[in-house]
Order: structure tokens, then sequence, then C-alpha cells
């Protein structure tokens, strides 16, 4: 995903390691609730209140969009994305890249895919250690990543935690999935050129992605506005971001509150068996089809 040429640069991912044992909960055949009726039946206690400071509010014509940021993620994307929306310097600007499938690429302030801010570019926040992500959840593995799960509400991937000895490292690779509705930064050729733009994820794109790109978000809310971005390279009629806020910046008694169930919790584990996306062994069928519930201002969307 580069400005003005997004498909230029491939890294595949790395051949990962055997799973771990995951000592979780077999799934059932048949489950004896209903996913609605897990998540009505969740203690308080399994909810995680998103700070303010961590959510991002994008209104479009459709209507608003909310982004979960992960700064233990993307630390330097986060606050520059940060600044320039208290910049107002996303406010007016179009999505200048949009493919069915596949992203929405916006935050260019010329509207050719090939501009940016004053703000030095951001060096690649493509992976972490997974030591420095106290939050992370592992869930499972699948056929791309030894261990899966997910910071706060945004999928991820990492090596096997047996990996590193074996390489004589100490570090064991996490990462952002491009999964839909998972938010990344755009960059030229150069890995360390993300300024500005972003993207929005329509489809999985983990093979393209994956370890290339910086994630730094999720969409909890709105995706459905998202959905209605028109599409071109560029749009006919490209459609505007109205205005970009941090929800900490909003009146208090205008604030939307959001929290998640957290994937640790007991309800979070029953939920994944109850959707029958976790084999016995822990292998997750699909993990962009498995969504982090949400509650807004204490309520289950309808």
């Amino acid at each position: 995903m580069t400005k003005g040429h997004p498909l230029s640069i491939r890294i595949p991912l790395v051949a990962l390691g055997a799973a771990i044992a995951l000592g979780m909960t077999a799934a059932t055949a048949q489950p004896s609730q209903t996913p609605q009726e897990i998540l009505e039946a969740a203690p308080e206690n399994a909810w995680v209140k998103i700070d303010p400071e961590n959510l991002l509010e994008m209104d479009l014509p459709a209507g608003p969009m909310v982004i979960e940021m992960r700064p233990d993620l993307a630390p330097a994307h986060v606050e520059q994305i940060k600044t320039l929306t208290r910049q107002g310097f996303y406010d007016g600007t179009i999505f200048h890249r949009v493919i069915e499938g596949f992203v929405a690429q916006g935050g260019d302030p010329t509207g050719t895919g090939r501009g940016g801010s004053d703000l030095p570019d951001i060096p690649g926040e493509f992976a972490r250690d997974l030591s420095e992500t106290a939050n992370t959840v592992i869930i499972g593995r699948d056929a791309q990543a030894a261990q899966i799960g997910f910071v706060g509400t945004v999928p991820v991937g990492t090596q096997a935690a047996t990996l590193p000895k074996f390489l004589n490292r100490d570090v064991t690779a996490l990462w952002g999935l491009h999964c839909p509705g998972v938010m990344s930064m755009a960059r030229a050729g150069d890995p360390d050129s993300a300024n500005s733009q972003f993207f929005i994820l329509f489809g999985d794109s983990r093979d393209q992605l994956d370890q290339a790109y910086t994630v730094w978000g999720n969409v909890i809310d709105g995706f459905r506005n998202a959905r209605r971005i028109n599409r071109g390279e560029p749009p006919a009629r490209p459609t505007p971001i109205v205005r970009m806020r941090m929800m900490s910046d909003i009146p208090a008694d205008e604030q939307t509150t959001y929290e998640y169930l957290d994937p640790a919790s007991e309800s979070f584990q029953q939920l994944l068996d109850a959707t029958f996306n976790r084999t016995e062994d822990g292998y997750i069928r699909n993990i962009c089809g498995v969504d982090v519930p949400i509650r807004i201002n204490g309520e289950l969307p309808e």
C-alpha cells in the first residue's frame, strides 16, 4: 500500500513454527447458549472501557465511524494521526483510491495519493516485540501464524513462543492482521516513508499486507458508513472526510462510551466455541471472521 502505487510492494509471511498448546475448552458440537445469550450474560468485569484518548471519530457523509487506536501496536503512527487530527488536517480531505473488496485510501491533502503533511515521515512499525504489548490475548492458531489473538479489538499474529531460542534472538514478533475494518498506514517504496495517508481494509488482505504496513487501529462502530465510500482510482465523485476528532476532545456530555468484551474472558471463549470458529485443538478457522463484541453507552448494538 504505497502512496500512488499501492500494489508495488509485497512481502510474504515468514513460515512459522509449530503451535503451542493452548489449554482451551474444546468446541462443543451443540452450544447450550446462543451468541446473543452469551453476550447478555457476560459479567460487567468482562467488559473493558476504551480510553476516549484512543478513540477517533471520523465523520463521513453517510455517518460517523469510530476507530479504536492502539498506541501499544504503533506508538509513533498513532501519535502522528492524533496530532494531525487535532490540527484539522484531515477535515475535507478525500478518499482518492477506493477498491471494492480491498481498501479505501485517504489522508492526502492533494487528493493525488502522493501528498502528505509537513510533519516528518514515520519509521515503519510493522511488528513489535510480544513482550512490549501487555494486553495481547492469544486465542489459537491458524494456517498463517503460530499464534493469533487480539490486542484490544485489533486482530494480531505472532511467531511461536519457542522460535526465538532456535534463532538466537530474544524477540518474539507480533504484528497486526490486515482484516476487514482494520486501519493501516500507506507509504511509498521506502518502508520508513509513512506520513499522513492511511487506509481502511474492506477485505482480508493478510497475504499482501501483513508485516509490510503498519496497523494502528480498528473500526469498532459505523463500518457500514465506510462501505458507502465511493469506489474508483480516483472515484468520479470522491467521498470526503467531513471531520475527524478525538473522542477526548468532544465535550464530556456529548461523548460516546465504548467497551469491548475482553478476549481473555470466559464469555469470549464461550463465544468462540458457540460460533464454531475454533476446533478442538485450538485452530481458528477464520480470524478475520472473529469480531470482538462492542457495547455502546453500556448497551449491546441491535
